[in-house]
């Protein structure tokens, strides 16, 4: 009997380990972080998963490639506030997911995408957004559609030139670079001063760890979150970008 009550006493003792590493590892993970504008306005950027991000500024809620159950692990969104401003980056299931939308979108909603992901989405609604298109989002808010596509010749038909963005935000003069699925490319050069960056890692879809190590010395932001690294090891990342200088790199689960 009392062997009984010992196995039992380990389990449950177990299971509440297990249980309270599980929630303090996701509370690491999702650890969300403020930022000051030069206008003075707190900035504040959540990690969600792969790459899907939250940002809330102003009282206005972005939200970022929004995706539910086609990436691990699986987020309903219930948890989080309507979006005022839904962005998209790429029409594949790792970006792209019509019931997230669903689920975040309210009357006044906006939804800026590209091309494709519109046309996936049925053409029922957003705003198309090319190379260069800039979108004014009130409050001193813009947006700018920029280039993110591969350039290794086995790769450049997964990403092809034109078919997915990357945005650049501008709170107020605090800019926001989400790269989206890119290898480094020219126009990453002139994209001028970025205070926060969002690098993939993740061969053969985005950036090898040369590749986002070469992308951050050229973007030279001053936070660098790399994310959509899916099967790359977390600690190859933390070594390839262990030598950046100026750039505070931050590891949240992008996985």
């Amino acid at each position: 009997m009392r062997l009984r009550q010992l196995l039992r006493l380990l389990r449950t003792t177990s299971l509440f380990l297990v249980t309270a590493f599980s929630a303090l590892s996701c509370n690491m993970h999702d650890k969300a972080d403020t930022f000051i504008t030069p206008s003075g306005d707190k900035l504040v950027i959540t990690p969600i998963k792969h790459a899907s991000v939250q940002i809330d500024y102003k009282g206005r809620n972005y939200q970022i490639d929004p995706v539910c159950s086609n990436v691990e692990p699986i987020v309903e969104y219930t948890d989080k506030p309507k979006a005022d401003f839904i962005i998209l980056t790429d029409f594949h299931d790792d970006h792209f997911d019509s019931y997230a939308i669903h689920l975040l979108r309210k009357r006044d909603t906006q939804v800026l995408l590209n091309k494709r992901s519109y046309q996936r989405l049925g053409r029922k609604f957003g705003i198309v957004m090319k190379y260069g298109d800039t979108a004014q989002l009130g409050d001193g808010v813009s947006v700018t559609a920029v280039p993110a596509y591969n350039t290794t010749k086995d790769y450049v038909q997964i990403h092809p030139k034109g078919a997915g963005n990357g945005y650049i935000f501008n709170f107020d003069g605090f800019r926001v670079y989400i790269a989206g699925d890119t290898e480094p490319i020219p126009a990453m050069k002139k994209l001028g001063k970025i205070d926060v960056a969002f690098l993939p890692c993740n061969q053969p879809y985005t950036m090898n760890l040369k590749q986002i190590g070469d992308a951050a010395r050229m973007i030279k932001p001053k936070v660098l979150y790399p994310y959509n690294w899916n099967k790359t090891p977390e600690n190859s990342i933390r070594r390839a970008l262990a030598g950046l200088k100026g750039i505070d790199v931050r590891i949240r689960y992008f996985k």
